[in-house]
C-alpha cells in the first residue's frame, strides 16, 4: 500500500507540467487556426456590418492581443474558472459537468464490458495455443479489430432498431418519461445496450488478442515448467500463474486506450445522438468556440492522467517488482 500512495504522489507531481504543456499547445494551436466564434456566428445568421463585429469581439474578448487572452486565461484557470462559452452562451464548467456523466457512463460501461469478456476470451484462447479454439478465437478477433468503429455502430442501429426495433435509435433515456429510481436505470441501460455494444466490441478484440499473446509468451518460461513438475492441474496452471502473469500487460494496455476510448466516444455519440462529453467537442469545433474546446481538451487530459494513474496503482498491486519509486524493475 506505501509503494501505491508513493506512486500516487509521484504521478500527481508530474501530471502538472503535462497539463500545462497541453494548455498552452492547445491555445497555440486555436490561435493559429482561421476563425474565431464571431466569424460563425456570422455565418449563421447570413452577415452583419462592421459595427456589430466590432461589438461582438469586444464583448467576447477577442479584441485584446493573444498574450493578454492567454494571461486572463489562465488567471481563470487558476480559480478553476475555465470560461465562458461563446457558442452556448454558457458557463463552460456547467456544460462540461452537465455532459461528462453520460460519456463516463458510456466509457465505463464500455470498457468493463471489453476488459472483462475480452480477457476471459483471451484466456480461453491463450490456454492451449494453436488449438482450433484459439486459432478460431485469434481469426474474429482479427476480423473484428478491423471493422470501424462507426460503422459497427450503423450496422447495430439499422439491425436492432430499425430492422427488429429491440432498442431505441437515439438518446440516452426516453425524454420526459419521468421515469425515477431502477425504471430510470432500465431505460438508460435499453438505451445504452447498442452503443456501449459498439464501443466495446472493437476494444474487446484488442485485448483478447494481448491476453493470448501474453499467455503464449508466459507458457514458455521456467515457471510454468516448475509448476507442472509440482503436479499441479492444467486448469490452476492457466489461472493461477500464466493468466496472472499475462494479465499485466493488458492492464497496461487498458492504460494507454482509455483515450483512444474516449476518442471513440465522440464518433460513437454522433451515430446514435447521445449527448456526451465528445459530441459537445464536435459542437464546439462547429462553432468555432475556443473557451469550450480548451475546456474540453483540459478536462480529457485529467481523465487520461487519471485513468493512467488507476493503472499504475493496479500494476504495482499486482506486481511486487513495481517499486516505491514507481518503475518496473
Amino acid at each position: 500500500m506505501k509503494r501505491a500512495i508513493a506512486l500516487m504522489r509521484r504521478r500527481a507531481v508530474s501530471a502538472i507540467p503535462v497539463l500545462l504543456i497541453v494548455i498552452l499547445f492547445t491555445f497555440f494551436l486555436l490561435e493559429s487556426a482561421s476563425g474565431d466564434a464571431v466569424d460563425a456566428y456570422l455565418v449563421s445568421i447570413g452577415g452583419g456590418d462592421a459595427a456589430l463585429v466590432a461589438s461582438l469581439r469586444e464583448s467576447y474578448g477577442l479584441d485584446q492581443s493573444m498574450p493578454a487572452r492567454l494571461w486572463i486565461y489562465l488567471s481563470s484557470l487558476a480559480r478553476l474558472d475555465l470560461g465562458w462559452s461563446v457558442a452556448f452562451d454558457r458557463p463552460v464548467r456547467d456544460l462540461i459537468l452537465e455532459r461528462l456523466p453520460n460519456t463516463l457512463l458510456l466509457m465505463g460501461s464500455a470498457t468493463a464490458l471489453a476488459f472483462g469478456l475480452g480477457s476471459t476470451l483471451g484466456i480461453v484462447a491463450g490456454a492451449r495455443p494453436g488449438s482450433l479454439g484459439d486459432r478460431l478465437l485469434s481469426m474474429a478477433s482479427l476480423i473484428v479489430y478491423a471493422i470501424p468503429s462507426f460503422w459497427l455502430g450503423l450496422v447495430l442501429s439499422i439491425a436492432f432498431s430499425v430492422k427488429l426495433r429491440w432498442f431505441p435509435i437515439a438518446g440516452i433515456e426516453t425524454i420526459a418519461s419521468d421515469k425515477t429510481g431502477l425504471a430510470r436505470m432500465a431505460d438508460i441501460i435499453h438505451h445504452l445496450a447498442l452503443p456501449v455494444s459498439a464501443l466495446a466490441i472493437i476494444y474487446l478484440a484488442l485485448f483478447l488478442r494481448v491476453m493470448r499473446a501474453g499467455m503464449v509468451e508466459a507458457w514458455k518460461l521456467d515457471f510454468v515448467l516448475f509448476a507442472r513438475a509440482k503436479g499441479l492441474s492444467r486448469g490452476r496452471i492457466v489461472l493461477r500463474h500464466v493468466a496472472r502473469n499475462a494479465l499485466l500487460p493488458l492492464v497496461t494496455m487498458l492504460g494507454l486506450q482509455s483515450a483512444a476510448m474516449l476518442g471513440g466516444s465522440v464518433v460513437i455519440e454522433s451515430v446514435f445522438a447521445i449527448p456526451g462529453f465528445g459530441r459537445l467537442a464536435q459542437e464546439a469545433v462547429g462553432g468555432r468556440d475556443a473557451p469550450l474546446l480548451i475546456g474540453i481538451v483540459i478536462v480529457s487530459a485529467v481523465l487520461v492522467i487519471l485513468v493512467n494513474l488507476i493503472v499504475d496503482i493496479a500494476y504495482a498491486l499486482l506486481d511486487p517488482r513495481v517499486g516505491a519509486s514507481g518503475e518496473r524493475a
